[in-house]
Order: C-alpha cells, then sequence, then structure tokens
C-alpha cells in the first residue's frame, strides 16, 4: 500500500524537527517558575518539553528540586504519577495515546506550576485506504488511516473542500464525507486545520467521481430557437450546456431518469458539436456535430430601386439578422414569415447578402437597379442662366445635373429628391450648349439623348464667393459678365438695403471685389447690370470667421448622425433668437450644474488629423447674458490623452453678435484615436446659459 506524508512547508518541518530533538520549550518567556523563590528548598521549573510533542513519547521538566513533584497532569487523561525519570534537576513522564492539547501542571507539595506555553502534538498522521470503487455526487466516501480524528477537512481534485463540520462520521482510524457535487476523480488530500498545516496525499489510490456521458444528440440540424435532446447518463451532474460558438446555456431541463436533457438551442448558436458541463468542471463533448439551419431567400423581381423597399420570401427568414449589400447595411423588417429590406441610396452592389446570428450567410445574386429615364428636355434652346425642365421616369433618384462648360463641365447640385417625373432647375451661368448628365443617388450617369443650345448669359452671375464676411471687409467673388455690373445692393432681412459705395471688377468680368457693409447681418446680395437684377446671393456680415473650402467640419448642428448627439443635457438644439445661418446650434439652458457632455460622439464620421500643428480649432458663439465665474469647457478629441482647455468662454458678452473662437492644438499630436470625442464644461456652481449659442465645431488651416 502507497502511503504518503507530506509536510506543508519548511515552518512545519523545523517543528517536527525540533520535536524529534526533544527541545526544551521555555516558561513564560524565559522566566523561571517557581513555589519559592527565596530559599534553595523551593521547587522550580526553568523549561518542559518537547512541544509540539509526540503520543507515547517522553515529556521532562526541567529545573531545580523538580524531583519533589508528585503529578503531572496533561489535558485528556488521569494525573500520571508514574515517572520514567525523577532526578532533582529533571523529571519525565510517558505521554498517554489519548492526551489532549492544552496547558500542562506540575503538583508538587509547595503547590500546582503551569508553564505559560501550550503543550501541542505532532501525530503521524496517514492515509491506509481511500473508497476506489465508483461514487457519484451525494455517496458516502470513506478514508481510513491513523490520527484522522486530527482532519481538519477532506479535499478532491481542484480544490473542492469538505469542511469537518460536513463529515458524517471522524474517528482516529475512519473519516466518511458525502460526495461534494463538483468533486472530480483523481488523488485526494486531508489536512489538519493548523495555519501552517499538515497535509497527505492519497498518492496512488485515487477517487473514482461519475462523469455525465453522451450518447446522442436530435435532431442533428436545427433552427435556431428551437429544442435539441441529448440523451446519455448521470445528465443531474450537468451545470450547462455549451452551443459551437461557446454559447452557454444554464437553463434546460432533465428528465426523472437523469438520462436526457431538452434545451432550447441559442439564437446565436454556431455549427458544432455539443458540450456538457459538469458542476465538477468536468467537460463531456458530443461525437456528433450540431448544425444550424440556413434561411432560404428568394426575390421576385431582382431588378430594385434605391431607396425603396423590396419582399424578400423563403423559409425561415426569421433567422435573418442582418442584410447587407456588399459593405452597405439595408434597414429591414420581418412579418408574415417574409423580409422587407430597404435597398441603400447609394448600393450598386449585384448581390443581396443575408447574415443569421450564428454567423452564417445566404446570398440572392443577379441584382440590378433602376434608372432615370429621360423622356424630354424643354425649352431645348436657352440663355445661360435660363430654367429648363427635365421629364421622364424615375427622376427621384437624380441627385445632381451635369451641364457642358467649355471643355469641362458644371453640375447643378440638387438638396432633396426631386419629383418622380419631372425636374425643373436653373441652369448654370458658365453652361454651354450640349447634352446633359443625370447623376443619381448611387452614382450611376444617365445621358440625354437631346443636345441644349445655350446662349452665353447677359446677366451677372456669381459663380463663386465666401458664405461669410467680416464687417467693412473686402469681399471678392468670382462668376461672369462681372465687368458689366453697374450697382450692387446688399438687402438686409429687415428690409434695409445698403449699396456698394464702390467695387471693381477685373478686365475679363470673372472677378470682382467690393467693401462689405458694417452693419451686422443675414444679406442678400444683388448685381444689377443693363440686362436686369441678378439673383439673390446669401452673404452673412458677421464677427465669425468664413466656412472655406478647407474647412474640417466636426459638426454644425443642423441634424443628422452624429451632428447633435450628447450625453449631457446643458444645451439644447434649435434655431436661436439671433440665428447665424438660419440653421440650428446648441442653445444653452438656464440651470446647469456639475461636469456635463454637451456635444459628445465617439461614433459616426470624425476627422482625422494627421498632422495637426498645420490646424487650429474654431467655434462660433454668441453670449446674450455673460456667465463671469463657476463655469469652465473643454473639447476632447478622440481620447483624453488629445483634449483642450478652453476655459470659460462665456466670461464676456458678445454684445448681441456672433463672433468666432480660435485655439491651438496639441502641437505634435495626431488626432487618430478612438476615444470619447466631444465638448464638455464643468461647473463649479449653478449657472445660467440661455443666453449662450455655440455653432460649428471646425478644424481650419492656420
Amino acid at each position: 500500500m502507497d502511503k504518503k506524508f507530506k509536510i506543508a512547508s519548511l515552518g512545519m518541518t523545523c517543528l517536527l524537527l525540533i520535536s524529534a530533538l526533544f527541545l526544551i520549550t521555555a516558561c513564560d518567556n524565559g522566566d523561571e517558575l517557581s513555589t519559592d523563590q527565596m530559599t534553595d528548598t523551593g521547587i522550580t521549573v526553568k523549561a518542559f518539553g518537547p512541544s509540539p510533542a509526540l503520543r507515547g513519547g517522553e515529556l521532562r521538566f526541567v529545573g531545580t528540586n523538580v524531583d519533589r513533584a508528585t503529578a503531572v497532569v496533561i489535558p485528556g487523561v488521569p494525573e500520571i504519577t508514574e515517572f520514567t525519570k525523577k532526578e532533582k534537576t529533571e523529571i519525565r513522564v510517558i505521554i498517554p495515546q489519548t492526551a489532549q492539547e492544552g496547558y500542562v501542571i506540575l503538583r508538587t507539595p509547595q503547590g500546582d506550576i503551569t508553564p505559560k506555553t501550550m503543550l501541542t502534538f505532532s501525530e503521524p498522521i496517514v492515509i491506509e485506504s481511500i473508497t476506489t470503487t465508483k461514487v457519484k455526487s451525494g455517496d458516502d466516501f470513506e478514508v481510513t488511516g491513523d490520527y484522522l480524528n486530527l482532519i481538519a477537512k477532506v479535499v478532491f481534485q481542484e480544490n473542492v473542500v469538505v469542511e469537518s463540520t460536513d463529515f458524517v462520521s471522524q474517528s482516529r482510524e475512519r473519516i466518511v464525507v458525502k460526495v461534494p457535487l463538483k468533486a472530480r476523480s483523481g488523488e485526494i488530500m486531508i489536512a489538519n486545520g493548523e495555519e501552517i498545516p499538515i497535509e497527505v496525499y492519497s498518492g496512488d489510490l485515487q477517487a473514482d467521481i461519475v462523469e455525465p456521458a453522451i450518447v446522442s444528440v436530435a435532431p442533428s440540424t436545427v433552427k435556431a430557437g428551437s429544442d435539441i435532446t441529448i440523451t446519455g447518463v448521470d445528465f443531474d451532474l450537468v451545470e450547462k450546456v455549451v452551443f459551437g460558438g461557446e454559447k452557454i446555456v444554464t437553463e434546460f431541463t432533465v428528465s426523472e431518469d437523469k438520462k436526457s436533457i431538452t434545451v432550447t438551442t441559442p439564437a446565436d448558436a454556431q455549427d458544432g458539436p455539443v458540450m456538457l458541463v459538469a458542476y465538477s468542471g468536468v467537460e463531456v463533448i458530443s461525437e456528433a456535430s450540431l448544425t444550424l439551419k440556413m434561411p432560404v431567400a428568394t426575390i421576385e423581381n431582382k431588378k430594385v430601386k434605391n431607396g425603396e423597399t423590396v419582399t424578400i420570401t423563403g423559409t425561415d427568414l426569421d433567422l435573418v439578422t442582418g442584410t447587407w449589400f456588399d459593405e452597405l447595411e439595408a434597414g429591414f423588417n420581418y412579418a408574415d414569415g417574409k423580409l422587407s429590406v430597404t435597398v441603400p441610396e447609394t448600393a450598386v452592389s449585384d448581390h443581396i447578402r443575408f447574415v443569421t446570428a450564428s454567423t452564417k450567410e445566404l446570398s440572392i445574386t443577379g441584382i440590378s437597379y433602376v434608372t432615370p429615364a429621360i423622356l424630354s428636355i424643354a425649352p431645348t434652346s436657352i440663355t445661360a442662366g435660363d430654367n429648363i425642365t427635365v421629364t421622364g421616369t424615375d427622376l427621384d433618384l437624380v441627385r445632381e445635373i451635369i451641364f457642358k462648360a467649355g471643355e469641362g463641365t458644371v453640375s447643378v447640385p440638387l438638396t432633396s429628391a426631386p419629383d418622380e417625373s419631372s425636374i425643373t432647375i436653373q441652369s448654370p451661368f458658365t453652361a454651354t450648349s450640349g447634352t446633359i448628365d443625370l447623376k443619381t443617388v448611387n452614382e450611376t450617369i444617365v445621358t440625354s439623348s437631346q443636345s441644349l443650345t445655350i446662349a452665353a448669359a447677359l446677366l451677372a452671375a456669381i459663380t463663386e464667393m465666401p458664405e461669410a464676411v467680416k464687417p467693412g471687409a473686402l469681399l471678392t467673388v468670382q462668376g461672369i459678365n462681372l465687368n458689366t455690373v453697374t450697382k450692387i445692393e446688399f438687402r438686409y432681412k429687415n428690409g434695409t438695403v445698403v449699396p456698394a459705395t464702390s467695387f471693381l471688377p477685373n478686365q475679363d468680368g470673372t472677378s470682382l471685389q467690393m467693401y462689405a457693409p458694417t452693419a451686422l447681418g443675414l444679406v442678400d446680395l444683388i448685381l444689377v447690370n443693363p440686362v436686369g437684377p441678378s439673383v439673390a446671393y446669401p452673404l452673412s456680415i458677421g464677427l465669425t470667421d468664413p466656412i472655406t473650402a478647407s474647412t474640417i467640419m466636426l459638426t454644425n448642428f443642423n441634424g443628422g448622425g452624429n451632428s447633435q448627439s450628447t450625453w449631457g443635457d446643458p444645451f439644447t438644439f434649435g434655431i436661436p433668437s439671433v440665428p447665424l445661418d438660419e440653421t440650428p446650434c446648441m442653445i444653452g439652458k438656464s440651470s446647469v450644474n456639475g461636469w456635463l457632455w454637451s456635444w459628445a460622439a465617439n461614433w459616426g464620421d470624425l476627422p482625422v488629423l494627421d498632422d495637426p500643428n498645420k490646424y487650429v480649432f474654431k467655434m462660433d458663439i454668441c453670449v446674450l447674458k455673460a456667465v463671469p465665474t463657476g463655469i469652465t469647457a473643454g473639447m476632447v478629441f478622440r481620447g483624453w490623452d488629445n483634449s483642450i482647455d478652453l476655459g470659460n468662454i462665456f466670461a464676456n458678452t458678445t454684445n448681441g453678435d456672433w463672433k468666432t473662437l480660435t485655439f491651438e492644438l496639441n502641437p505634435d499630436n495626431p488626432i487618430n484615436g478612438t476615444g470619447d470625442y466631444g465638448f464638455y464644461i464643468n461647473a463649479s456652481q449653478e449657472v445660467d446659459l440661455s443666453g449662450v449659442y455655440i455653432d460649428n465645431f471646425r478644424f481650419d488651416l492656420k
């Protein structure tokens, strides 16, 4: 029989060594214990030991006049009056086998002497046998050996512990425990309850614990969300079922005979074997694999129209969790066994891809797209700048109309979807004769069969100008026939008309310079020549910097995407009482306190700046009521390691005007991370921001 006796640490080894060498334990930390320290007839105990001691071994007392002792008292046994050695400086007694740990007493004619150090024992704990036949959770498990009465716990594999308080029975020679639910086969260990315990292992004696076993899984092909049945034995030991893709299920039904499990297949389960995990942690894997059903999808008409909804029929379409046109995700709805899929406006893919929660995919191929058809253009002879009307079918797909312009082209973008059968637009002032192209929402080009005859424009027309200008600043515009201009008017929204006092065109009439009025506001710029007035060109005259072609806009708060994304609510979004450009902005609230996100978006289309040294951060602000103290603001660009402190940007009123604030970015710190992105405020007290408007977060070149 293989018996093992292991000491848990060097500390315990030292204790046993001390015991083996009969080292003596001092009394009271070196102070002698005496019945009379004034005379040489007093009995004095200087030390006793060993401790820990062995039952059946000797216990020694060393001192003076100790031969006068009449008895030794050890807990758990009667007084010991027989001495194996009795001399003036030392006495010895045999420790009975039933002795217990505790304080010993030396009885003398002059009184009892009790050392302050407790007597302890070191026992030769051994395992002689364990239950090696197959047992199951809840069955009795037996350990036999010696000094098992000292054992505080029985430990199965993976540190599954049965404490002595849960033992079925315990004696010096035998321990019986119930097999824990989490026990697994293998060597066991027993240990006493010391701080540095004695640990004894069973070695080649192995516990044989029953584990669940799988016989079959049915059906072998299953629809996600449907039940499967697993047959086998000892399924009361199963804690969880694991499907392919490591999808764990902890709720299932075990039959009364413990031989079958009924479990619902998770929606996102994947193909693969089924695994049972016992409470012991043992994993049992099925030999056969489970296959998840695929939906079947068909479409009656494979010619689809961007932006419209198509109907997909088939079977098991409720399994679909995503529809895609190449990399464009399409919205869809499942009802009555069918899918209604909205074709993305910019889709050009020749197939529709369907994805299930189990990561399976199928596709409908051969998809084509409806394109506009031009039936007529009228009139076909015009002067540049005149209106034309295009009639046809599916014209609601058109987003841009492209005209010839000499050797190049000039286009008219459409800000919204036009009517399906008719589009009326003003031709560009630089347009020249030729066919026109219709550019659709998915960038398909349709060319007209008719050609336009376009005479050069006679009115003065602007083709390029800034959106905003500072009061009294020089304003330069580009266009045609600008050298024919005889008068320029700035028409304010309140009805005031301010004429330009002087203006200067270049020689070929493609550029015109003038000075803006000093009054702030939104105006329509009108150019007058002998033929008549031009169309109105909107212009903002204010203290804000213009938004140019090189501007990188973070958000203009106009809605859509993440432009009005917020994680806090110190601001709302809308058109303010003092508008900047008649579009929404951030509008402050009256009672604001604490640290709050105001505009925050770590999703959507956010710009990257690889070289921030070339740019500055700008915002437009209007402060009607100043907030001089108690608040600061800041910006975070793709993570807090790239944030800037804006200070108190609300401290001073702008006197009812809008102005642009400019801030330096962190030098040599590219804005290309993936963290938080947004504008925050930190109010140390309640403040009133109801007179604050903010617009146009942007990067501009220095």
